[in-house]
């Protein structure tokens, strides 16, 4: 087994040995499953209505009236959720004092960081897998336009990679998990600020500049069913580049 594997089966048993995982993953499926059954209700009493006033019922598009909310206020709950799953990886090892053991074993400190990161991801993606099969119930008996919903899922996916990574470097900055989930927490809610202070400054190059830096922009493309390359590039890049800030700061401990 190559050296990333072991850290990711390690922390895979860690994650499902501890009460963390089925807590986050079952809060995360309930409030999604809100987010999906709440509009629903509301547009078939409307269909309803209408049906008694009209004799008809209204072309209705779920993919703009109920998935598209439904993925957007998403993002509201992992900005939430995410850090509790990534609050343990580094802040546990510290104040177990295993971190030290961590460090002189023949794993690099690039494995380590890969390694926590692939784990975590693993977790979120199956979670995020269990929601596709409500998406699919819906789809089973309505008309849905997959092609959206499979780039709202790539979205989603993609900005769990950014809040995970993120969160990983807030754990490696402390060896206490709620400092770590507030740390957490600050830094993301900071990066998804940046779409609101950009639309207030204006179109000036500044204002663009964070604009582009927020994952909002390029995360409601891809709900909207918009690939863009440049979207893609900056969920690729904002994860490599949290990861590098995680390795510099786990190298810095390493000689303290």
């Amino acid at each position: 087994m190559s050296p990333v594997g072991a850290v990711v089966r390690k922390e895979l048993r860690t994650y499902f040995a501890s009460p963390i995982a089925y807590v986050v993953a079952g809060v995360f499926l309930l409030l999604l499953g809100l987010l999906l059954f709440l509009p629903i209700l509301a547009i078939s009493n409307q269909s309803l209505q209408m049906l008694r006033l009209q004799g008809n019922l209204p072309d209705i598009n779920l993919n703009q009236l109920v998935l598209r909310p439904a993925f957007a206020n998403m993002a509201v709950v992992m900005l939430l959720l995410v850090p509790m799953l990534t609050m343990r990886l580094f802040a546990e090892e510290k104040k177990l004092k295993t971190m030290e053991l961590l460090l002189t074993s023949p794993l690099t400190i690039t494995d380590i960081v890969v390694g926590k990161f692939v784990a975590a991801f693993a977790v979120f993606a199956g979670m995020l897998a269990l929601t596709a099969l409500g998406t699919a119930a819906l789809g089973a008996i309505a008309d849905l336009r997959w092609a959206p919903v499979g780039t709202a899922y790539l979205g989603v996916l993609l900005l769990g990679g950014v809040f995970l990574s993120v969160g990983l470097l807030a754990s490696g900055l402390t060896e206490n998990q709620v400092i770590a989930v507030v740390l957490s927490f600050g830094f993301l809610l900071l990066i998804w600020l940046f779409d609101w202070v950009g639309q207030l400054v204006g179109e000036s190059p500044f204002g663009k500049l964070l604009s582009y830096l927020s994952p909002l922009g390029h995360f409601d493309n891809l709900v909207k069913g918009l690939v863009d390359t440049k979207d893609l590039v900056y969920f690729a890049a904002a994860i490599i580049f949290s990861l590098f800030l995680t390795h510099r700061v786990i190298e810095s401990q390493r000689w303290r």
